[in-house]
């Protein structure tokens, strides 16, 4: 079956149409629609439990969906009417493990050769496409070691080079990089940019982390609940978020959202006017959106204000990202320099501009 009487443009490696995932009476995955194009890093970040790791696991084939399709490069390969059209081996795809699934009794080399004697490869062709991986991931000279004698960040990098040997046109790694030290997880993002680049593979990426998302996607779809929350290129989703949840899970740091009720045409918070609330608009209480560097930190002149207990500073570039208690509610703003303070002080915080976005009470925005 062809996908694109659905709307699929040909270009598009992976379409995801109406996908639902059911354990009894719960759904890991809830009707999730998404396309991407040949060559894409896609990455699906959210939470723990939000169905990332789910959805990845039937792009594989080790899950059946139970209602909607996966299609790679045009052709349906599972289906929730018809189960598993293709399995884990005939669809051209490969799978990075977050624990790395080396065999232990064998070499680095002969990891690397194992999934191409399967496809039945011919010895020399073996033996020319291991050096190459090998060498595109600079671990050549481990190819005599066993696993229990390199480190993790070499473990991983066999375990990657094991996948794209038979040259994968869908590359899905599943938090490849979770066991790693916090350095050598920012080598290897780096790392795993340049191998993508190299093979052109389009690429499906799990994780939690935003930063991981945020740095080498060039397309995020952020999860929740089993459903998309938001689905676009990254900085796309950084300037507009369209939930609440992907505002405030998005970020470094995340955004500031101010309860705020509209009286007339402005928008009221802790007893005083602080913004301009757009003609027409119905909703009386809202979540104004305030990014960090939106609110400065001490008495500006003209500016709405209001004081807070310190919790924290962190240095950030010369810059200190602050974060105080307002009420129940943390709120963070950036200051130059240095802000030392002791936790409980009362400090005060200034909006330095009108907010970056409105949010009704379901969380969806809805400013223009």
């Amino acid at each position: 079956m062809n996908i694109q009487s659905k709307g699929a443009e040909p270009a598009d490696a992976l379409v995801i149409h109406q996908l639902v995932k059911q354990f009894g009476d719960f759904r890991a995955v809830n009707d999730i629609s998404l396309s991407v194009p040949a060559g894409s890093f896609l990455v699906l970040v959210g939470p723990s439990g939000c169905g990332k790791s789910t959805l990845l696991r039937m792009l594989a084939g080790l899950e059946d969906p139970s209602g909607g399709e996966i299609a790679f490069e045009g052709k349906v390969v599972s289906s929730g009417a018809g189960g598993t059209l293709h399995d884990s081996a005939s669809r051209h795809a490969g799978l990075v493990f977050q624990s790395y699934a080396l065999w232990p009794h064998m070499t680095v080399e002969a990891n690397v050769e194992w999934p191409l004697k399967v496809a039945k490869w011919s010895r020399q062709d073996r033996a020319a496409r291991v050096t190459e991986v090998l060498t595109m991931l600079n671990i050549a000279e481990l190819r005599d070691r066993y696993p229990a004698e390199i480190s993790g960040g070499q473990q991983q990098r066999v375990a990657i080079a094991r996948t794209i040997g038979p040259r994968p046109s869908i590359l899905l790694l599943d938090e490849p990089l979770s066991n790693l030290d916090a350095k050598l997880r920012v080598e290897m993002r780096s790392e795993l940019m340049r191998i993508h680049r190299m093979t052109g593979a389009t690429s499906v990426y799990v994780t939690h982390d935003q930063v991981e998302a945020m740095t080498m996607a060039t397309h995020v779809a952020v999860l929740n609940k089993g459903q998309v929350e938001q689905f676009g290129p990254p900085i796309e989703l950084l300037q507009r978020p369209e939930t609440t949840f992907v505002a405030t899970f998005l970020g470094t740091p995340a955004a500031n959202l101010l309860p705020a009720m509209r009286q007339g045409n402005e928008f009221w918070f802790d007893g005083q006017r602080i913004a301009t609330a757009p003609a027409g608009m119905a909703d009386t209480q809202v979540e104004l959106l305030y990014r960090a560097q939106d609110i400065g930190i001490g008495a500006i002149e003209g500016r709405p204000q209001f004081t807070g207990k310190f919790t924290e500073a962190a240095p950030i570039a010369g810059q200190s990202m602050v974060t105080a208690l307002v009420g129940s509610m943390r709120v963070t703003g950036m200051v130059d320099g240095y802000f030392t303070a002791i936790p409980g002080d009362d400090i005060t915080l200034s909006l330095l501009r009108e907010p970056d976005g409105i949010f009704n009470q379901a969380g969806r925005r809805i400013d223009s």
